[in-house]
């Protein structure tokens, strides 16, 4: 019974429609069996043989292909087909992992080339190309980021090893000071209260407290791993400015919709941060016509990384809930018996959803109506169930923005909670009522 096909009373809905079962050497293809004597075939990765694949499947008559990949193996085989005209779609090898009975490559294409005929397979999300390119560069960035922030926590290493505990005088050993001191250290400088002075003016400690984090146990080897991590700190930081070079340079690709109005800038990074350095409110505005950082929360770095994962065509999700539901941001729908199981919110590797936690998890101090939301939650259910609820209401409001053009206009911190107020307020006189009761207000509270 677990290999039993799919019943032939069903429609098909895909009459040209190709699987394809993506390997890391080779790739297994299936085109209905109508079309060559050998309607199953294997190719190579290669280029040409990639090629290959393409005239064959347009031989066939082939119009729309499905192809199942893990890894990064598929991009290749994607980008050429599309580029050749075909339909393609990724699916999730999740989608077919329950079906049972189908272990070989050979069957495994067939099984999905079955699949996309009868239309029971869905794609994957993929964006335009012009936001493909845009999130292949951010992707690149957070690596770089990820790569230098390594080397300080080498520097950090070094220096405890020597006993010098300079990340704990100063917030930011990246920052003004700190690198001016690193630097007077890798030259040679020993003299804790000369290097003191290298202090920046707006810092919290004074020197005398600095100069005594900057006594130490000044070891050779100690020393040397320090000048390698922060030379490898600094080339980080250099190829960092290269791809925000590239990057505003593809922003600027992008079509203007802002009607030629120009925003005010919003506050330079400081020194240590690994914020882009060009105009990110301006730049964003010109492509989106509207200012996604008016959104509490939403800085503009967060902003290019939401719209490198999601893009600006808002139609691929058809209402606002199916986008929360792709974020993985929405409560879970496990039933049974119309009994409700589970309402956790599924697990998601989704850059999008990470930006919007992040932001959602920025607003915990904020005095604006997002932030009394995320503290009347978190006040019952805790910072981690906060932060998704946060999450879901910036997803809302980034949708309603992206698709209508809707302006978001912060309602204050005082006027939300005198709305949860008056909800709760008529909650509580709804439930009174049913049991033959009324609410009467207590006039002697203050």
């Amino acid at each position: 019974m677990d290999n039993a096909p799919v019943p032939q009373s069903l429609d098909t809905i895909n009459l040209n429609a190709a699987g394809i079962d993506i390997g890391s050497t080779q790739h297994y293809v299936a085109v209905p069996s109508d079309r060559d004597s050998s309607h199953v075939r294997c190719f190579g990765t290669f280029t040409s043989d990639l090629a290959s694949l393409a005239d064959w499947l347009e031989e066939c008559g082939i119009k729309t292909i499905a192809m199942e990949s893990t890894g990064v193996y598929w991009i290749p085989v994607f980008e050429l087909l599309e580029a050749r005209g075909f339909e393609v779609k990724l699916v999730e090898p999740g989608k077919l992992k329950s079906v049972p009975g189908r272990k070989t490559d050979v069957l495994d294409c067939q099984w999905i080339q079955q699949l996309h005929t009868y239309g029971l397979l869905a794609g994957s999300f993929r964006p335009d190309s012009a936001i493909c390119v845009l999130r292949s560069y951010m992707r690149q960035r957070a690596m770089l980021v990820a790569n230098a922030s390594e080397h300080i926590q080498r520097m950090q290493k070094a220096m405890m090893e020597m006993n010098v505990q300079l990340h704990h005088v100063i917030s930011d050993i990246t920052g003004t000071t700190g690198l001016a001191i690193l630097d007077a250290i890798v030259a040679g400088s020993r003299d804790p209260h000369l290097l003191a002075k290298l202090r920046d003016p707006r810092c919290k400690n004074d020197e005398s407290t600095i100069a005594k984090a900057l006594e130490g146990n000044w070891r050779e080897e100690h020393v040397f791993a320090l000048k390698q991590a922060l030379e490898l700190y600094r080339f980080y930081g250099s190829k960092l400015s290269e791809v925000d070079s590239k990057l505003e340079e593809h922003l600027g690709t992008f079509s203007d919709r802002s009607d030629g109005e120009i925003l005010p800038k919003l506050k330079a990074p400081k020194a240590g941060s690994n914020s882009p350095r060009f105009d990110m409110r301006n730049q964003l505005y010109r492509v989106l016509g509207v200012d996604m950082t008016t959104i509490d929360g939403i800085s503009g770095q967060s902003a290019i990384t939401l719209i490198s994962e999601i893009g600006t065509d808002m139609s691929r999700w058809a209402t606002e809930k199916h986008f929360t539901s792709w974020l993985c941001l929405c409560p879970g729908s496990k039933k049974t018996g119309g009994k409700l199981l589970s309402g956790k919110t599924r697990t998601s590797a989704n850059r999008a959803a990470a930006a919007l936690r992040t932001a959602a998890a920025s607003l915990a101090r904020s005095n604006c109506a997002l932030g009394a939301f995320f503290r009347r939650i978190r006040s019952r259910l805790g910072s981690p169930k906060a932060i998704t609820a946060t999450a879901h209401k910036l997803a809302k409001i980034v949708y309603g923005m992206l698709k209508y053009g809707r302006e978001y206009v912060d309602v204050g911190n005082d006027y939300y909670e005198q709305q949860y107020k008056k909800r709760a307020m008529e909650n509580l006189a709804k439930r009174a009522a049913a049991l033959n009761l009324r609410v009467v207000p207590n006039e002697l509270a203050g």
